[in-house]
């Protein structure tokens, strides 16, 4: 009995981790963030700021401003307009400029992609399920800067 208690939830753990995250839709189709895909600015709860680079192994964020503890730098896939997978996580633990952003899996060149803030949920581990999108606290969306690898 303990045995196929162990094998169902087994089981079941591998079912749960095999399951698609569903997807964060992080921008209306705009002019205002289609062309200015160098930064999101916000005023109290943070700022980011990226501009469209090489295809590689890192990213460079040109600057991050956050209030301490600090958050989580996540490079995300992009498709359409909806985040997909993350390549790659740093912690910026107070302001920074030329921030690296080390990958796991390299960009591509003339694909969209987008550095998303997360706040840690106090373990200091990045965790997409546990650490929380950080949201600007005017606007309530979440702080997401897309930019662009060049071909």
């Amino acid at each position: 009995m303990f045995i196929a208690g162990l094998m169902v939830g087994g089981l079941l753990v591998a079912a749960w981790l095999t399951l698609p995250s569903p997807p964060l839709t992080f921008w209306q189709e705009s002019d205002t963030m289609m062309s200015d895909n160098a930064s999101l600015s916000l005023d109290e709860s943070g700022r980011v700021s990226v501009g469209d680079q090489e295809a590689g192994d890192i990213v460079r964020v040109d600057s991050i401003t956050v209030p301490a503890p600090g958050v989580w730098v996540a490079v995300r896939e992009v498709s359409g307009t909806t985040l997909g997978n993350v390549l790659g996580a740093a912690r910026a633990r107070a302001p920074s400029t030329e921030f690296i952003v080390p990958l796991l899996r390299s960009t591509n060149g003339a694909q969209t992609y987008a550095i998303v803030l997360y706040r840690d949920n106090g373990d200091d581990l990045f965790d997409l399920v546990s650490d929380s999108v950080y949201v600007d606290f005017d606007t309530g969306e979440p702080v997401v800067a897309p930019f662009a690898t060049l071909p």
